[in-house]
């Protein structure tokens, strides 16, 4: 059964006292004041509605009548219903004869107001916990569970479908209102049209969204999906536009995996603002090695790898040998092409690799060597 809130009483006691210049009174279904315009009367019980609940109709007292009755003034009382239950009364103070004619209106008015509030209540409601669940989803690292399936039939959500995340975050120093403002407004171009998107909260400052991933035909294409992500951000204000950041993660062909592609998509935006802060759009495709390797920051595993490029930063302090390594590293091991793009003689080049040898205990002229030097570089970046 519904029960009529205190606050949404003396909502309806002041949007009807706009219509009618009369006191109003709202009862609950106990005869409860819970709004008037006389404050003093809150609280108090009403007798005239206790005789409208029973009976279930308007009643009408003169003012001969509420002299002899507790709590009551000349008035008319007519129940409230809502799905065909008797969930309150509302109350005209005054003179029947000159008020019967205000009676249906208002409580019609009254009854309006309860039903918008209603719905208004439950389509937050359905809006919570359609969030609550893709966040769940987000969480779970092994297969839906029966309870998540239930919940997803209850949404009508199909929880099967091939999907992969994107993430969108407000940069600046703004306070975390105006950033959360701001990310309501993308949330709802993303649900205008949905498109089957699934679109919750994570934070003030966070939006992830929980894209179909075929678009057309059967198959995952990354570049179709970031020319979908040009077209929502075409859509958002300039004004707007700069002041946000996404990226896409990787596609997971288990819907299972979601969770995943979530982690990736995190992953890539933290890179893609650390290396390439100008751009707004981060694709994991563009950082896939960086963000496969990010899960080596803070294991023993990713110490050893970085330990001998580590060795080699240390010990050059004017950066010339770690330059001369990268070149080397982006040019395959090719001596003279290296030289080139250095300026240097090969003989040059022969000394600066010795050197680095000496300084990493790592032999570059072998692919293990190299790789290690490599992936150590690539995670100190990180």
């Amino acid at each position: 059964m519904y029960f009529l809130d205190p606050n949404l009483a003396q909502q309806i006691v002041e949007r009807t006292m706009k219509i009618i210049h009369h006191n109003i009174n709202v009862m609950n279904d106990k005869a409860v004041i819970l709004g008037s315009g006389d404050p003093h009367r809150i609280g108090s019980t009403h007798e005239g509605a206790l005789l409208a609940i029973s009976q279930n109709r308007s009643v009408e007292i003169n003012s001969a009548m509420a002299a002899n009755l507790h709590g009551v003034k000349a008035g008319i009382n007519l129940p409230l219903h809502y799905k065909g239950e008797i969930i309150g009364v509302i109350g005209i103070t005054g003179e029947p004869e000159t008020l019967r004619n205000y009676g249906e209106l208002l409580k019609m008015t009254a009854e309006m107001i309860v039903e918008q509030a209603n719905s208004l209540e439950l389509a937050q409601w359905q809006y919570r916990q359609k969030e609550e669940f893709i966040l769940q989803l987000l969480r779970s690292d092994t297969e839906f569970s029966p309870q998540l399936r239930d919940w997803a039939l209850q949404l009508n959500i199909e929880i099967d479908a091939p999907r992969v995340v994107a993430v969108i975050q407000v940069q600046g120093d703004e306070e975390q209102t105006s950033a959360n403002s701001l990310l309501k407004k993308v949330l709802n171009l993303l649900e205008t049209p949905s498109r089957g998107n699934l679109v919750a909260m994570t934070s003030m400052t966070e939006l992830v969204i929980l894209k179909p991933a075929f678009l057309d035909g059967n198959k995952w294409d990354p570049q179709l999906e970031s020319q979908r992500i040009d077209q929502l951000l075409t859509r958002i204000p300039e004004e707007l536009n700069v002041r946000l950041k996404i990226a896409l993660g990787h596609f997971f062909p288990s819907p299972a995996d979601i969770s995943r592609s979530y982690t990736t998509a995190r992953e890539t935006l933290a890179l893609g603002q650390q290396l390439r802060p100008d751009e707004s759009k981060y694709l994991y495709e563009d950082f896939s090695l960086l963000v496969l390797l990010s899960g080596l920051r803070g294991d023993w595993r990713g110490d050893e790898l970085t330990t001998p490029y580590q060795s080699l930063v240390d010990a050059d302090k004017n950066g010339q040998l770690s330059k001369t390594l990268t070149a080397y590293l982006q040019h395959f091991g090719d001596l003279q092409q290296c030289a080139n793009e250095l300026f240097i003689h090969r003989n040059t080049l022969r000394y600066r690799l010795d050197r680095i040898q000496q300084l990493t205990g790592v032999d570059i002229q072998s692919l293990d060597g190299l790789l290690q030097l490599y992936l150590g570089q690539v995670l100190s970046k990180q």
